[in-house]
């Protein structure tokens, strides 16, 4: 009776796993049958995007980032105002006139449509151009696991209040990644992104002058790099005017960022308070990086798979859009 049992449990369980497969799982493997090209597809137009666009790398870096911190890695930040879209995420205040790449993703996503169509999700389009990304910019690369489906809706205000703020303090963003499940290391280790890319003078301005509203600008800016960035960004000046997040390094994705945190040299306040903020258990992590490149490779490399895997639509869930700008019908 035991042995009986025994066996009629072990069935029903591998028949329940083939019937109903765990939804978060993905796998490097996912497209390995269906769109087996998949991988070089995408490198190959991110590559012809760097010829003319050498930000491109950082701005599909950030997409998929603020992708994921909203409803999840489900492709919704790339679905524009109609059907039953009434607010895009585009023209949340996080991503709005900031947010690029667009039409690179765009152009992914025809060329895989012309070899495997109807198989690819965006979303899943956003996480390998990251990869691809990090990589060309001599940053580390990894086995972007794979399987999401695309989202039916965008949620803007979620936008607004999930995407960590560049003026915001260290506990709030803290706090925001540990919403989505991401630790102290992943927050360093991800903010590291901002080893390649700009930023506008907007993000940042309120620490050249009048810094929390002290009249003065932040105490933490190294005094020589805040000259530059005055000369940058005069007080009524543009507030669209592009800068180097990092100065040193501006479009190779290495451990420079950490360094320029150690002399003051961070862009964004965000980035600052890593090493600035008294206490913090996050010094320790940039003192780390900024020591051994490899350390930081590493740590981002596990960091972006970690973030890949924030609440992915799987099995039946969602769709597979054949337009990233719209859903499926609409």
């Amino acid at each position: 009776m035991f042995s009986f049992n025994y066996l009629f449990t072990t069935i029903f369980l591998v028949l329940t796993f083939f019937l109903y497969p765990s939804n978060a799982q993905l796998s490097s493997t996912f497209y390995s049958s269906t769109c087996p090209n998949v991988s070089s597809i995408v490198r190959s137009v991110v590559q012809q995007a760097l010829q003319s666009d050498p930000r491109i790398a950082a701005s599909l870096t950030r997409l998929h980032f603020h992708d994921c911190f909203v409803n999840g890695c489900d492709g919704s930040i790339l679905l524009d105002v109609g059907g039953n879209i009434t607010l895009s995420e585009k023209t949340a205040g996080p991503n709005n006139n900031s947010a690029r790449g667009f039409d690179v993703v765009d152009n992914i996503k025809t060329s895989i449509e012309n070899s495997c169509p109807g198989v690819v999700s965006c979303a899943d389009i956003l996480a390998l151009a990251a990869e691809v990304s990090v990589s060309l910019g001599g940053g580390p690369s990894w086995n972007v696991l794979l399987g999401r489906r695309d989202g039916l809706i965008a949620n803007q205000s979620g936008a607004n209040t999930s995407i960590p703020n560049p003026t915001e303090s260290l506990a709030n963003v803290t706090a925001k990644f540990a919403a989505v499940g991401l630790n102290i290391t992943d927050l360093v280790a991800l903010s590291g992104a901002h080893s390649f890319g700009r930023a506008q003078c907007r993000f940042f301005n309120q620490r050249l002058f009048n810094f929390s509203g002290t009249g003065s600008p932040d105490p933490t800016l190294n005094t020589t790099y805040l000259a530059t960035l005055q000369q940058n960004c005069p007080q009524n000046g543009s507030g669209n005017t592009l800068n180097n997040l990092d100065p040193s390094s501006p479009d190779t994705f290495d451990n420079n960022y950490f360094q320029n945190l150690l002399s003051n040299q961070g862009l964004l306040q965000t980035d600052q308070e890593l090493f600035s903020t008294n206490g913090a258990a996050t010094v320790s992590v940039v003192n780390n990086f900024a020591a051994n490149q490899t350390a930081f490779f590493q740590a981002f490399a596990q960091s972006m798979i970690n973030m890949g895997n924030i609440s992915p639509l799987t099995g039946s869930q969602g769709e597979i859009r054949s337009d990233c700008k719209r859903v499926n019908g609409s």
